[in-house]
């Protein structure tokens, strides 16, 4: 057989038969997760096989073994974010929770909210109210009210204006 192109499917299979179970191991003692491991050491062997070209078989394990490292490194270097990411949040939300100014302004905007959906005229209300609370489509609020679907979503369109021009801090949002 020969042993020079990964890209042969015998070659590749050999590949894959002789470092599948060391290169699962490696990065099972790298993470303590089996199914982790046997993940990422199925997306090394994907990448081997989308760049068997650049791959002389002699160097087909050292690329599986850096390979499979650098998913782990990029792994834990995500999962840093993301704690990090939930820990501010965490931490932003219990200090507004906490603070009584922020929850004195969170009801102050939500009756002024209030006040401006109830002063939007009859219809466009009810189809504002229909689509943003109740999440209907505009073809299903269409086909309730009877009204054609150009006429729901000039309503919805109209009535987020209104609202954006009559609360300040809604200006740059998208509702």
């Amino acid at each position: 057989m020969n042993l020079s192109s990964v890209c042969e499917e015998q070659t590749y299979q050999e590949v894959h038969r002789t470092h599948e179970k060391p290169l699962r191991n490696f990065l099972y003692y790298k993470f303590g997760d089996l199914e982790k491991a046997r993940d990422f050491a199925q997306d090394a062997f994907i990448k081997l096989w989308h760049n068997c070209s650049k791959v002389p078989f002699n160097k087909a394990k050292s690329y599986l073994f850096t390979i499979a490292n650098r998913l782990f490194l990029d792994e834990i270097d995500h999962q840093k974010v993301v704690l990090k990411f939930q820990h501010r949040q965490h931490i932003s939300e219990s200090q507004m929770e906490s603070n009584p100014e922020y929850v004195y302004q969170q009801e102050e905007f939500k009756d002024r909210l209030e006040e401006a959906v109830s002063s939007l005229p009859e219809k466009q209300r009810t189809v504002f109210l229909m689509s943003r609370v109740d999440k209907l489509k505009n073809k299903e609020i269409a086909e309730a009210l009877n009204l054609s679907i150009k006429t729901v979503e000039k309503h919805v369109s109209s009535a987020l204006k209104t609202l954006k021009d009559n609360l300040d801090e809604l200006s740059g949002f998208k509702i």
